[in-house]
């Protein structure tokens, strides 16, 4: 189905007529006090012919170009098939943690080891696409924590501002509690929705002005629900040169202010030691947080404004370019050297 967004401006069409008749008409061109007569100025019939005949095309040219100018100006759209979608009353906020911590390689895809975060962002990605008919929002935190998507029902989006996500992004320490506020803040403006927030972490908070706890005890008071969720494997012995080593690549994660947050809140708190288990603690989520049931019509709207704009300025740039070519020959013919043969030099 086509339709203009606004049709109202089509009123603008007659604005040239307007123009035209409104406006004084420009002066009289000069002329000299004294005219010798040249050859040229007795080819009258070549030159009127010339002279009209392109006159008229270039002004049927801007009055095309107009009317396509006002046509994209009134937003011609395309709308397609209605498409169903869920929709719910539920608002969710994801939590990435892009402190330096996340470049631990302890996690594993298939056969390839990645680090964190790019496990995070696989498994992530994945639960977000499930989540239509859902508002999500999305909030990097490191030193600092920023909304990087307000809450919105483009799936696709979040999942694309997600992956061009970068360690380091936010500064290299861990801010819980203000990732928190910003959490609260963003969906305290909101209606009465139902509020979650999914938070991710693999460190302790040791950075911002608001301390974890106090945060999760504000949300508890504007029903925002928190599922935290501390991934990082556990303590492992590794064989070296020097004999076995044992290390614990999760040794900063402060798994009691986790599930601290999460009981304040009413929420829960998950351990994901590797990708499977991270997974399965998105697939418990989508169970904790049902998707709803109810539908609602959307038509897709594809703008074709431009298509008559790129048009109009096609012609715009015919209309200027034949003006500097009727210069350009003006001038080579008024140049130096340009021989005019006067009456008086004909008996010659």
């Amino acid at each position: 189905m086509f339709q203009l967004e606004w049709p109202w401006v089509l009123v603008l069409l007659p604005l040239p007529l307007l123009v035209y008749w409104l406006l004084p008409a420009s002066g009289a061109r000069r002329q000299a006090a004294l005219r010798v007569p040249l050859i040229e100025d007795f080819r009258f019939g070549i030159d009127v012919v010339e002279a009209v005949s392109p006159r008229r095309w270039r002004r049927y040219l801007s009055l095309l170009a107009w009317i396509l100018l006002v046509f994209a100006a009134c937003r011609p759209q395309w709308l397609g098939e209605a498409i169903a979608i869920p929709v719910s009353g539920r608002d969710l906020m994801l939590a990435v943690d892009l402190s330096d911590s996340m470049r631990t390689a302890d996690f594993k895809i298939g056969d390839k080891q990645v680090n964190r975060l790019q496990a995070s962002k696989v498994v992530a990605s994945q639960f977000i696409e499930r989540r239509r008919g859902d508002r999500l929002g999305l909030i990097l935190f490191g030193t600092q924590a920023y909304l990087q998507a307000p809450l919105t029902f483009d799936s696709t989006t979040v999942n694309r501002l997600l992956d061009e996500s970068a360690i380091g992004l936010a500064g290299e320490r861990t801010a819980i509690g203000d990732a928190i506020g910003l959490a609260i803040k963003r969906l305290d403006l909101q209606s009465d929705n139902s509020r979650v927030l999914i938070l991710m972490t693999d460190g302790a908070n040791t950075a911002g002005e608001v301390l974890p706890l106090k945060a999760a005890q504000i949300a508890a008071t504007r029903n925002l629900r928190i599922y935290t969720i501390g991934i990082g494997a556990d303590e492992q012995i590794e064989s070296t040169w020097f004999g076995l080593r044992r290390s614990n690549p999760s040794a900063q994660l402060d798994e009691e202010t986790l599930r601290e947050i999460a009981r304040l809140s009413g929420g829960r708190y998950f351990r994901a030691r590797d990708s499977e288990e991270l997974a399965k603690i998105y697939q418990l989520l989508d169970e904790l947080e049902p998707m709803p049931r109810d539908t609602r019509n959307l038509r897709p709207v594809k703008s074709l404004f431009v298509w008559p704009l790129a048009l109009a300025l096609v012609l715009g740039g015919l209309l200027v370019a034949a003006r500097l070519w009727r210069q350009l020959g003006r001038q080579a013919q008024s140049a130096p050297g340009t021989i005019h043969q006067r009456p008086a030099e004909i008996h010659d």
